[in-house]
């Protein structure tokens, strides 16, 4: 009878125990727009998470449509109180969701909390989330476009230098005779571009622009000044390599990373995201030696365009966020930045400087070939018309598609952009 009673005692504290860590438990509810590479690595990032942290958080994560529908939905639930505790948000759209009053601001209090500041990111990165001296995200990674390049067609066409690098990228002259050469040494493309999609090609018409000091939006105004013959003379060098058959014409983003890797092409202007695709076939067997690196000088000095990934805090209208959920959101924020080397993984560039300082991710390649960009990037104009799937993309990119593939002149497609964004 005595045992019967000990055990019965155990079994009512073992049920007490549970109830209580399971009350002590935190919930956060996580919205993200990650597919693909990087989405399968962000839910490895969460599982971790979860594991570290059992019985006191736990993330209950759901990955949503990419893009304007990812936007429309927490604009919509924010409104109604119904959104995430925690989301993954584009820096590119912090303009305009502070306007729509959609983003709890990151305060001072929050950062001492993470143990993270300012310093720990480099100053574009921490600008790109900072509208009106006040911080509205945590930097997760910087994913901009890079060169990629087949070793083996380079180095067989004595194009590579002693570093293993594309010869020419000094300078536009040098660039183009570099693709003029793979041409003559039988290459059907020397570069593949995403020439079919004008929302794609914003970002490397964008990079050349920077590489001229260029700016779209000067003071809340559009392509003042000598802007509009910087655009011109971006999209004209862009339009020359197409009609000389340098570059794809009217490809889309599947072909063009198909030309890449099956070696039609000889190089490919692409998102970081693309690396795990080159890396995973690399390693089984299925293509060729390959790098990646920053964006050729075509015009006075390196620029690149990049965006952030980014986490944000909803601003839930009628529905405020207790201390404890806070705190459980704000650990949630600080472990993935600091734990962030696994997401470099997916070819981004992480924010968090302690993790591309480390002798962990200098070793990564081409990762940390590529990272030095971050000097050099150039984010959308702070603006609510600016930002992925914004009114900007969608009416400089009607003009851009027909420009590249030589349908339109470049001076022709500029005025026609003027004139489209100032009717904004």
């Amino acid at each position: 009878m005595p045992r019967i009673v000990t055990l019965a005692k155990c079994v009512a504290l073992t049920v007490s125990l549970f109830a209580s860590t399971a009350h002590a438990e935190e919930n956060v509810v996580w919205w993200d727009f990650l597919s693909g590479g990087d989405g399968v690595r962000m839910k490895q990032m969460i599982s971790d998470f979860n594991a570290a942290h059992q019985g006191k958080i736990k993330i209950d994560a759901t990955t949503l449509e990419w893009g304007t529908p990812f936007y429309a939905k927490v604009q919509t639930s924010a409104a109604v109180g119904e959104a995430p505790d925690v989301m993954t948000y584009h820096a590119s759209r912090i303009p305009l969701a502070v306007k729509q009053g959609i983003l709890q601001e990151i305060t001072a209090d929050d950062w001492k909390a993470m143990g993270i500041s300012k310093d720990d990111y480099a100053s574009a990165t921490w600008d790109a989330v900072t509208s009106d001296g006040k911080q509205y995200a945590v930097p997760l990674d910087t994913h901009p476009i890079v060169l990629y390049y087949n070793k083996d067609i380079l180095k067989k066409a004595g194009l590579l230098t002693d570093d293993g690098k594309p010869k020419g990228l000094d300078s536009g002259e040098n660039f183009t005779a570099t693709l003029k050469a793979l041409k003559e040494a039988g290459v059907k493309f020397p570069l593949g571009s995403v020439t079919a999609d004008g929302n794609f090609m914003f970002r490397t018409i964008y990079s050349l622009m920077g590489q001229q000091d260029g700016e779209l939006m000067t003071d809340g105004k559009f392509l003042t000044g000598d802007n509009g013959k910087k655009l011109e003379n971006a999209l004209a060098i862009l339009q020359g390599w197409t009609k000389d058959g340098l570059q794809s014409s009217y490809t889309d983003y599947p072909a063009t990373v198909a030309l890449f890797t099956s070696g039609e092409a000889a190089m490919m202007i692409n998102g970081v995201w693309e690396v795990p695709t080159m890396t995973d076939l690399h390693k089984n067997g299925k293509l060729f030696e390959w790098g990646a690196v920053e964006l050729p000088v075509i015009f006075n000095h390196p620029s690149t365009y990049a965006d952030s990934h980014t986490f944000a805090i909803p601003a839930n209208k009628d529905k405020d966020m207790s201390a404890d959920k806070r705190a459980a959101v704000l650990e949630v924020m600080s472990w993935m930045d600091k734990n962030s080397l696994f997401w470099a993984t997916a070819g981004h560039i992480p924010a968090y400087g302690p993790v591309t300082a480390s002798a962990e991710y200098k070793a990564m390649q081409p990762n940390s070939t590529y990272s030095t960009l971050t000097e050099n990037m150039i984010f959308d104009p702070k603006s609510p018309l600016a930002g992925i799937a914004g009114p900007i993309f969608d009416v400089m990119s009607s003009s851009f598609v027909p420009t590249l593939n030589g349908e339109m002149e470049p001076a022709e497609a500029v005025e026609e952009i003027k004139a489209g964004l100032n009717d904004m």
